[in-house]
């Protein structure tokens, strides 16, 4: 068993007189996809923020590996449209360097042809590609990735999911997620935390899509109705706004158990 990346025991949280995380444990390990799941106002933001040493906690403890390399990609990023920034400029910008590490970053995020394209005239997939190759310019041993699919489509976010099972396997990083629901991330996670400000239920996404705890935080149809488990056949090809690409035979083989 690899030694843990991040291991947090019983951490709570107090922000302005308010408690927002209670005796909460995570443990992180190499090669490993975890999620934390949960309504608005759950913590989980919170929780990433006490992974990421950013947050100190109220009581409880926080252990890290050394020398961990972190790479974070935030749920949103506000750019000024009238600002004339490239792709390869904006990852420049967040970590200086030569250019084939960018072209890199880019190819292994699957936009390596969006390198000289405007940020401004991005999609919103190709902004999440983006953020994420900017978050593996570091080579990361922990990713760390606020809402990834935020305003991407379904079909978008299977791609996606699928890119960061791809991103863990080549690095052997640890994965933690953000989510508000189990989604599509149930077949891109090996664990799943579900949060509201104590730790509900854990376990993998199955057990916890089972869990009384689960159902009750987000209703019978665990906050997105026929979308609990997920799996897509992938017998074609999505563009990043998550359309079937010309020359591929899309059978609408999404079958939701």
């Amino acid at each position: 068993m690899s030694e843990p990346l991040v291991n947090v025991q019983a951490v709570s949280v107090t922000l302005g007189g308010n408690s927002v995380l209670s005796e909460v444990s995570l443990t992180l390990a190499p090669g490993r996809i975890t999620t934390l799941i949960g309504p608005n106002g759950a913590g989980k933001s919170t929780l990433a923020r006490v992974v990421l040493g950013l947050v100190t906690p109220s009581s409880g403890s926080v252990n890290r590996r050394k020398g961990l390399r972190v790479g974070y990609m935030p749920q949103h990023i506000k750019i000024d449209d009238s600002l004339p920034l490239t792709v390869d400029r904006f990852l420049w910008l967040a970590a200086p360097g030569p250019t084939s590490a960018r072209r890199a970053a880019l190819e292994q995020a699957g936009v390596a042809h969006l390198r000289r394209r405007a940020v401004q005239q991005l999609s919103g997939g190709e902004m999440q590609r983006v953020l994420l190759a900017r978050a593996l310019l570091r080579k990361p041993d922990l990713l760390v990735l606020d809402e990834p699919a935020q305003g991407v489509d379904v079909a978008g976010q299977n791609a996606l999911y699928g890119l960061l099972k791809s991103v863990r396997d080549d690095l052997g990083c640890a994965i933690l997620l953000i989510s508000h629901d189990l989604h599509l991330v149930m077949a891109a996670t090996d664990e799943v935390i579900c949060l509201q400000r104590h730790v509900c239920c854990s376990g993998s996404p199955e057990s916890v899509s089972r869990d009384p705890a689960y159902h009750e935080l987000f209703g019978p149809g665990g906050g997105t109705p026929n979308l609990a488990l997920y799996t897509h056949d992938h017998d074609h090809d999505h563009d990043l706004h998550g359309d079937a690409q010309p020359g591929h035979q899309h059978d609408g083989n999404c079958h939701h158990d």
